[in-house]
């Protein structure tokens, strides 16, 4: 393969690509077995787009196969709805009503990413082994997808030679059919079956689950997937360490080394750097945030800053730059961390020791790069945190006694903090995050809107204010900011007296909204009176002798 390093028009707006459209034949199926390797002319942008592309399918398929049974309805509705969301959609899902021009333009996508990919993970055995079981996935979930006449033509195109068996056939075994696979003769007439030499299906002749005659196994169509999923694993597995025996050739060229060693561990989600935040987040409202849509990793960051007026440059990092994303400007930045840093210091200590990363984070010092929020595999996979350290992902670094505590404080029941400690011991930390999203945030109506793929804590925080401030999420000016939380007081509340003994009782971390999943405990607060609680905990003026005053 090719590369060049001109610009070129963006792969999701090509409108023709070099694929040879008088050969027609060069992908005879949507599904391919990846046997040969391509030799296209592609650019190093294009490299890239598709390469990050498939990573996200293959994210995708990973993150759709720990949370549910393979093959279920509820597996392929999340996997098709996180599939659909990437720019290899038309590749995957693969529509009749295409020209024949289009379907060979996407092929060659689902090509090319596959190769570029395997490129990139071939370096290692694990991450071999993590390469071939996502791809050994989606290929199942695309070859169930396909109807009959489909399969029979994706056997035939890949010289696999397993014949569809004929009513007739079926009749004469029907007996032995009937025990072979412990099924009704009715059913059994209902199943499509191949014809397979028995060598291929050793697995399923070693088990007795299929009929052997005359060196061939009658095997039903349910169970062929099993055969060319062995088939597809031993190619692949043979294909990757041909790859990693040719990667040092790749050494020469410093253009794509770095970029395929680095895939691996490389954010696919959104860029939070330049996006625009929510609404106007001011420094007065980071407790409320923090208790309602803050993820664990910044809950854990925000209660040590609050409770040690400090924090190490880890944490600082961390924190500071995640504040950034949701929305706080450097103004309020330097006010949020001034009120905190300056229990402990002077202003002149806060200025020399802290004002200056501060900016510097915001691109108003040094080089002036305007630094990105770290995102989940970045927190996981770097600068793990030490003695007296905060930063991090609790998922992963902390102790599974503590983490069980911190989850159990969200106010989540015990069944929904042992799933989320079955994630975490897994080593499925973002799939952890998620489903403490979910019992935290509870469901919108149907699996497709109550099931997050958490892949940054920027997500996390938007998702959480979208769903909680719903009604306000798409109008900035709206933002529930301070004199906003004043307006929503309830009537019943709306006396002097109980607005003081309110502002004295400020409510636990995480404590759930009345209208929270059913697996939470219950409070007695609902969701507004709660963020009433926590705007006039920060009202130091309105205190028991400010109502008293009042009432005089």
């Amino acid at each position: 393969m090719d590369f060049k390093t001109n610009n070129r028009t963006p792969l999701a707006t090509r409108k023709r690509h070099k694929v040879d459209l008088g050969k027609v034949t060069a992908y005879n199926h949507c599904l391919q077995l990846y046997r040969v390797p391509p030799t296209d002319t592609i650019s190093l942008d294009e490299f890239e787009e598709l390469a990050v592309e498939r990573l996200k399918v293959l994210k995708a398929v990973e993150t759709a196969g720990v949370r549910h049974a393979k093959g279920t309805e509820n597996y392929d509705k999340v996997l098709e709805k996180e599939i659909r969301e990437t720019k290899l959609k038309n590749a995957i899902f693969e529509k009749s009503t295409m020209e024949e021009s289009e379907k060979q333009i996407n092929r060659w996508k689902d090509h090319v990413s596959h190769f570029i990919l395997r490129l990139a993970y071939c370096r290692s055995e694990e991450l071999r082994s993590w390469f071939i079981k996502q791809e050994v996935d989606l290929f199942r979930f695309r070859f169930q997808k396909e109807h009959a006449e489909s399969r029979s033509e994706f056997l035939a195109v890949n010289n696999l030679h397993y014949s569809p068996i004929d009513d007739d056939e079926i009749d004469r075994h029907l007996g032995d059919l009937e025990a072979a696979e412990n099924k009704s003769a009715i059913v059994i007439k209902t199943i499509q079956h191949y014809k397979v030499h028995f060598t291929e299906a050793l697995d399923l002749v070693r088990g007795r689950r299929v009929l052997v005659r005359r060196g061939f196994a009658y095997v039903p169509q349910d169970d062929l997937i099993s055969i060319l999923l062995t088939v597809y694993r031993m190619q692949l597995s043979h294909g990757l360490a041909v790859t990693a025996r040719a990667l040092p050739h790749l050494e020469e060229d410093g253009r794509l080394l770095p970029m395929l060693c680095g895939l691996s561990r490389r954010y696919v989600g959104q860029d939070y750097s330049n996006k625009k935040p929510v609404g106007e987040i001011t420094a007065d409202m980071i407790d409320m945030l923090s208790k309602k849509s803050f993820p664990l990793c910044m809950q854990q960051l925000h209660q040590a800053l609050k409770s040690n007026h400090h924090l190490r440059h880890g944490g600082r990092q961390q924190y500071g730059l995640f504040l950034k994303g949701i929305g706080l400007s450097l103004e309020e930045a330097m006010k949020f961390w001034r009120g905190e840093f300056m229990k402990i210091m002077d202003s002149d200590q806060f200025d020399k020791r802290h004002s200056y990363n501060i900016r510097h984070n915001y691109g108003k010092e040094g080089k002036k790069t305007d630094y990105t929020p770290y995102g989940c595999l970045k927190i996981i996979t770097t600068n793990a945190p030490a003695v007296g350290d905060f930063h991090g992902c609790p998922f992963k670094h902390s102790d599974a006694d503590l983490l069980r505590q911190k989850v159990a404080g969200l106010g989540i029941a015990r069944d929904g903090v042992d799933q989320v400690m079955q994630y975490a011991k897994g080593g499925h930390y973002q799939v952890a995050c998620a489903r403490v999203f979910e019992l935290l945030h509870g469901s919108l109506g149907g699996i497709e809107d109550m099931e997050v793929s958490i892949h940054h804590p920027n997500q996390y925080f938007e998702e959480s204010y979208k769903r909680l401030y719903k009604d306000n999420a798409d109008k900035p000016s709206s933002t529930p900011n301070t004199p906003r939380g004043v307006k929503i007081v309830p009537a019943s509340r709306s006396t002097p007296s109980s607005a003081s003994q309110s502002a004295s009782q400020p409510t636990s971390q995480g404590t759930p909204s009345s209208s929270a999943n059913p697996s939470r405990v219950s409070s007695e607060l609902s969701g507004f009176e709660e963020m009433d609680d926590d705007f006039n905990s920060t009202l130091v003026s309105m205190d028991d002798s400010y109502f008293e005053d009042k009432k005089n």
